[in-house]
C-alpha cells in the first residue's frame, strides 16, 4: 500500500474556507480510494505564518507543491489526487 499523500492546509480558527476545503479533500479522497494525511496548521498560532498566510488562507500545499488558495476546486483536486491512485 502506498503512503499517504501529505496535505497541508494553513488555516485559522472560525475559518468556514478551511472547513469546506478539508471536506472537500477527504471527499475526493475517499471516492479515488486515495489515502491522505492532512495537516492542518493554524496560522494565527506563529507570527511569522500569520503575516504571511494570514489573509489567504486556506492554502492548501498536496506533497509540498501549492495547489489551491482559497477555495478547492473539486476537478482540480480530484485529477490531482488520481495522480496518487
Amino acid at each position: 500500500m502506498a503512503d499517504p499523500v501529505p496535505i497541508t492546509v494553513y488555516t485559522r480558527e472560525d475559518c468556514h474556507l478551511c472547513d469546506e476545503a478539508v471536506d472537500t479533500l477527504e471527499r475526493i479522497a475517499d471516492s479515488e480510494g486515495v489515502e491522505i494525511a492532512i495537516d492542518l496548521v493554524d496560522v494565527d498560532e506563529d507570527s511569522e505564518l500569520h503575516e504571511e498566510y494570514s489573509d489567504r488562507v486556506p492554502y492548501v500545499l498536496v506533497d509540498g507543491t501549492p495547489k489551491f488558495k482559497y477555495r478547492v476546486d473539486p476537478a482540480k483536486a480530484r485529477m490531482e489526487l488520481k495522480r496518487y491512485s
